[in-house]
């Protein structure tokens, strides 16, 4: 660990967590604020999933999602300090019969979530309560950001995983019984992905979860972490999801990534304030793949 990294996380400790949470609302605030680009995205996002309700609320929900940001980050290092005796305090863990089941099928375990809530508390609560997963990321362009992040998810033993060139390391995982988390929910670029219905428009969606389910026989389980009214957070492992297998791979992987995505965005519409807008979900457009399929 770097001297930068041990100073931060020594001044992130010391700062009361109440006091943390205060500033990064405030900061949160104040980006809203400030960055008019970000906020417009939010702002049309919303609009657009959300047709049947009024500028009000949809400033209010935009305002609601900074925050919640904002204290995704004010909590990322108590990650450090959790233990069998003190996650009850952070989390309720539901469903966690659907996870034994899909682990005694000896072909390891596919979770796939979304940008929500606090995932990253979620992921450390899965590796206390059962054992380290494997977290499939981009890495991150600062250097010391990316240094933080992954130290903190390994204090849990917990494994991060740059998506670059990961199938393989992901199969060879998964045929050692391991536990993988995708988070689906961001653009990809046309040629990684494929097109499917979110909140009513075309969203180019990662095609590897199904690919890999496909491949490996993997059980495949939703998860969210969401944040509650008295501050702690509800951990939700889904029932397995069954994988469309005809024998027709381009029908059957975009079925199933439809089905991954639909379910995420069926908890989205439960609780709007807890996604990240401010990421541009649906950049990549459908006339960029006709471009490219006709090259």
């Amino acid at each position: 660990m770097s001297l930068k990294l041990k100073i931060g996380l020594w001044i992130f400790r010391v700062i009361p967590l109440a006091v943390r949470r205060a500033v990064f609302s405030g900061l949160a605030w104040l980006g809203y604020r400030l960055s008019v680009k970000h906020r417009l995205i939010v702002l049309h996002n919303l609009t657009r999933a959300f047709p049947e309700k009024s500028p009000a609320e949809i400033v209010r929900i935009a305002k609601a999602s900074y925050r919640s940001f904002g204290r995704v980050v004010a909590e990322f290092s108590e990650i450090t300090r959790l233990n069998p005796d003190n996650v009850h305090q952070w989390v309720r863990i539901q469903g966690l019969e659907h996870y034994d089941e899909a682990r005694r099928k000896g072909k390891g375990v596919l979770l796939f979530s979304a940008h929500f809530g606090n995932w990253e508390i979620g992921n450390a609560a899965m590796a206390i309560a059962r054992k380290p997963l494997i977290f499939i990321y981009r890495i991150l362009d600062s250097q010391f950001l990316e240094e933080a992040i992954t130290y903190v998810r390994a204090t849990c033993g917990n494994i991060s995983l740059d998506k670059e060139n990961a199938m393989r390391p992901m199969i060879r995982a998964l045929k050692k019984g391991e536990t993988i988390n995708i988070l689906i929910d961001q653009n990809v670029a046309v040629y990684d992905g494929i097109f499917v219905d979110f909140f009513g428009r075309p969203a180019c969606t990662t095609s590897g979860l199904a690919l890999l389910a496909l491949h490996t026989g993997a059980p495949v389980l939703p998860v969210f972490t969401t944040r509650m009214p008295d501050g702690k957070y509800w951990l939700e492992i889904g029932a397995e999801v069954a994988i469309r297998n005809t024998g027709n791979r381009d029908a059957d992987v975009r079925e199933s990534t439809q089905t991954f995505t639909g379910i995420i965005e069926e908890h989205i519409r439960k609780y709007p304030e807890q996604w990240f807008w401010m990421h541009q979900r649906w950049k990549t457009k459908k006339c960029q793949a006709r471009m490219v399929n006709s090259e």
